[in-house]
């Protein structure tokens, strides 16, 4: 049996995946996802770390679905994201994360098909509760322009570097027009706290009476 073409995903990805630690800004293309939403601190909600498994588990599922078909394709999963909301966003803050609404998403290839996650799906519930399966959803999301950077330390850290990336968006003549965004490149369970890389997003628009 011929082996799985390789492919990396997030190298060709790499503007979204790979930013430096200056801000810059980006265009986000519509993608795909599997997503859950939920509330409450992500560092203490165990819906939070339920909806990480959930997540992972039916990508993974799916990944291994499209690499034992005869023209298989290997792939890494790609990152775990958050997009992280409150109902008044000018009081959003990192300091009350309780009052956070979220969707955690994993982006998925255009190999992945509805078919494809339907079968991940009922597999991942061999796993996971079949409830807690049938809450992640396949769906396409583009967020378009946006400024981002990369964040290095612990999350709880991500204070400064967000005002900066908001500070930035300002100065050049944008506002933020969307859901605090974070992408988790480490696992924290095997990196050292200050060694973790999160890229931090924020979708923009021009702002109110720019040209």
């Amino acid at each position: 049996m011929p082996s799985a073409t390789k492919v990396d995903f997030k190298r060709e990805l790499r503007e979204l995946y790979a930013p430096g630690s200056e801000p810059t800004i980006v265009d986000v293309p519509e993608l795909a996802y599997v997503m859950l939403d939920g509330h409450g601190d992500p560092n203490t909600a165990a819906d939070f770390s339920d909806a990480v498994g959930a997540l992972y588990s039916i990508a993974y599922a799916a990944k291994f679905a499209i690499k034992r078909a005869p023209d298989g394709v290997d792939y890494g999963v790609l990152p775990l994201e958050g997009l992280f909301w409150a109902l008044d966003m000018s009081a959003f803050t990192t300091e009350d994360k309780a009052a956070w609404d979220w969707t955690l998403m994993i982006m998925q290839p255009d190999l992945v098909t509805g078919e494809i996650l339907q079968e991940a799906r009922a597999k991942a519930a061999e796993k996971i509760s079949s409830d807690l399966a049938a809450r992640v959803r396949f769906e396409r999301f583009a967020e378009g322009l946006a400024a981002q950077l990369m964040h290095i330390g612990p999350y709880a850290q991500e204070g400064p570097t967000i005002e900066r990336l908001h500070a930035f968006i300002a100065q050049q003549g944008y506002e933020r027009a969307g859901k605090h965004h974070e992408i988790y490149l480490s696992d924290p369970r095997r990196c050292a706290p200050e060694k973790m890389r999160t890229i931090v997003r924020q979708p923009i628009a021009v702002a109110s009476g720019g040209s």
